[in-house]
């Protein structure tokens, strides 16, 4: 994990800069940034115009705005933008205001659960999928990837203390014997019937749970 340092406030960011958690930003981070997406002669009143756009949208939908909606609800071109940031609308804007495009695939309070994983969330990696979305190396399996795949699940909740208890309990099965457990054997272990585990994991035990897990039955 790296940091950012300003009139010695420390700010916890990922290798290109982008603040970890949003809820970390204040104006202060903005200002000792701004020198990084080449505004070196301080914030103007029309930085700070977009700046308050992007994280009062942010506040309200949790999610980055886009650049369409960012310009068009401040008047403005992408000529007049590129001027006040010329690195980019993501990697200067939105990058002064502590949010990014990431943002949108997080539920805030995801990102609260998981903040220990903050890093790994907001790092480039690389999974190896077969074309139905399983994990085809169980081993490169982390719980960055147990996140994005119930997102893309659209799973009604984040995952709870519930959810990794099974979740950590099918992989330790799988490692010590090399099969996928049944959906029997699961239930018996963890103590559950069909119906909660429906609850927990609507897509299935094979396509919902065993794909989380990074695992694929043969």
């Amino acid at each position: 994990m790296k940091f950012f340092v300003h009139n010695g406030k420390k700010y916890r960011v990922d290798i290109k800069g982008f603040l970890l958690d949003p809820k970390d930003w204040d104006e202060n981070f903005a200002e000792g940034m701004a020198p990084y997406v080449r505004i070196d002669n301080g914030l103007t009143e029309d930085h700070w115009r977009i700046i308050n756009f992007i994280r009062n949208s942010f506040e309200k939908i949790n999610n980055c705005p886009l650049i369409y909606v960012a310009c068009k609800q401040n008047d403005i071109g992408l000529g007049e933008l590129r001027k006040l940031f010329p690195t980019g609308y993501l990697r200067g804007a939105c990058k002064l205001a502590g949010v990014t495009y990431r943002e949108g695939y997080f539920q805030h309070f995801w990102l609260e659960e998981h903040i220990v994983h903050h890093t790994r969330m907001y790092e480039r990696k690389i999974y190896r999928t077969d074309v139905q979305g399983f994990l085809v190396n169980p081993s490169d399996w982390d719980e960055n990837l147990a996140i994005h795949k119930a997102f893309e699940m659209k799973m009604p909740e984040y995952l709870t203390d519930r959810h990794w208890e099974i979740i950590n309990w099918l992989r330790e099965r799988y490692e010590k014997s090399w099969i996928v457990p049944t959906v029997y054997e699961t239930c018996e272990a963890n103590g559950i019937d069909l119906e909660e585990l429906e609850k927990l994991f609507p897509d299935g035990y094979h396509r919902g749970l065993v794909k989380i897990a990074g695992l694929r039955a043969r």
